[in-house]
């Protein structure tokens, strides 16, 4: 019998969460939190809410970046979770084939009848790293084209793919690789006509911006590629599992079928971390082609009980509680009445997005006395009026959103798919008050906003 106990441990260090931060792991964090001001203190959480130690609730409109697609601490999984230890399984033995993986994969295939077999390991970057090796190996040809703006991961194979240069910087050499926009077709016939493309990895709909594939996009795309034995990725590690509406959001555009498709995030039902790349049968095949080649890709704890029994629990409550529906209609009326506010608000300049896969964007205002304050800060840094309005949804509102990527003026709701008309009012209440504030052009907001302006001048 150890001496260790994890609730004391908590109690008497649970204080130095920031202080451990900074010393021991990446020291930016706590730094980028207290200059914000999102330097909670969470006692616990449930569903779609968190609290503080002064009973204060916390409306989560970020899910932690989509993990939490069925809210935190969901009975269901919880209790799968319980039970998959109290069977003692004899587990990642590596010699035998446990049933779980079997199930869950036979469950997630059931949703994409086109495809027939599934690699499990443990991350998003995991799974398109996965996908990136099958696709090149199947098709015998090294480059992988991507989309601007992109996010596929961090991983070497997946930054590789990653649209976004300040994630990219420092770290080549990478993987052959071009990117084209999204959308644009006439790039990707003429990147497939040089004959060395393997794939094209693409999310329906980019988190960075939340930019949906134009209509039709997805289609011809796999048709050009198919035409020139080359693969379609799709990487719904975000946009999966009932996100946008659909159980994977490639579904919403008719007579689209990826090659390969990366699901992660929401499967894990926010405990175990698993992901989950899926395939056709010949890819799989043709990289397993012998028993010599059995382990030539592979994860240690790819597979492994629990996260398989989080997986199965996550989808049986996906189904049980209808929640793909439930996001469709959720998500349109959260959309719709934002939508409206675009005539009121001369700094709101588009609501885009499908299910609870929301963006907000602002834009350069008309008025004379905005249009200087939002130069202002546009000439500092882009992205912060965005972070502007996200503060103090935090700090007055109690409710958590992110700006959905670097110098981008654009909020992303990304919230668990349980939320209902109560979280709906909360937010656009919220949401109004702040944009009444910044439309009177005074007040606590632009005082911030210059705070961020010296800032940014500053650390240039």
């Amino acid at each position: 019998m150890t001496g260790f106990d994890l609730g004391r441990l908590l109690a008497e260090r649970g204080g130095e969460r920031y202080d451990l931060h900074s010393r021991h792991l990446n020291h930016q964090l706590p730094r980028m939190l207290h200059t914000l001001g999102f330097d909670k203190v969470y006692e616990r959480a449930e569903g779609a809410y968190f609290w503080d130690a002064d009973g204060q609730d916390y409306l989560d409109m970020l899910a932690g970046f989509g993990v939490m697609g069925l809210g935190r601490h969901h009975p269901v999984v919880r209790q799968a979770l319980h039970d998959v230890l109290d069977a003692q399984l004899a587990d990642l033995t590596r010699f035998d084939c446990q049933p779980l993986p079997g199930l869950l994969a036979e469950k997630l295939l059931a949703h994409a009848p086109h495809l027939d077999r599934v690699f499990f390991g443990n991350s998003g970057t995991e799974a398109v790293e996965t996908a990136l090796k099958f696709a090149r190996y199947a098709t015998g040809r090294p480059r992988v084209l991507y989309c601007t703006h992109a996010f596929h991961g961090l991983t070497t194979g997946s930054l590789s793919v990653n649209g976004e240069d300040g994630f990219r910087d420092g770290f080549a050499p990478l993987l052959p690789d071009t990117a084209i926009e999204l959308g644009d077709l006439a790039a990707l016939e003429r990147e497939l006509r040089r004959g060395d493309v393997a794939a094209l990895v693409v999310e329906p709909i980019q988190g960075k911006g939340v930019l949906p594939a134009p209509p039709g996009f997805l289609a011809a795309a796999q048709d050009l590629l198919h035409r020139h034995k080359a693969l379609l990725i799709a990487d719904e590690v975000q946009t999966g599992l009932g996100r946008t509406g659909d159980f994977f959001a490639y579904q919403h555009e008719a007579g689209v079928a990826p090659d390969l498709v990366c699901v992660a995030k929401a499967l894990s039902g926010g405990y175990v971390p698993v992901g989950a790349t899926l395939g056709k049968d010949w890819i799989f095949k043709k990289v397993y082609s012998s028993m010599d080649r059995v382990l030539v890709h592979s994860a240690s704890f790819g597979a492994n009980a629990q996260a398989m029994a989080a997986g199965l629990a996550v989808l049986a409550v996906l189904e049980d509680e209808q929640l793909v529906a439930h996001a469709r209609r959720t998500g349109d009326l959260l959309r719709t009445r934002l939508a409206a506010l675009t005539d009121r608000y001369e700094l709101l300049h588009e609501v885009r997005g499908r299910g609870l896969m929301i963006g907000i964007e602002f834009g350069r205002p008309k008025s004379l006395g905005l249009r200087g304050r939002w130069t202002m800060l546009q000439a500092a840094r882009k992205g912060l009026f965005a972070q502007m309005v996200v503060v103090p949804l935090l700090q007055r509102h109690r409710i958590l959103t992110q700006v959905s990527g670097d110098h981008l003026e654009v909020i992303k709701l990304l919230p668990p798919l349980i939320i209902g008309e109560r979280e709906v009012d909360r937010f656009v209440t919220a949401f109004t008050a702040v944009m009444d504030e910044a439309h009177a052009g005074s007040g606590l907001m632009w005082d911030f906003g210059r705070t961020l302006v010296k800032q940014a001048v500053a650390h240039r």
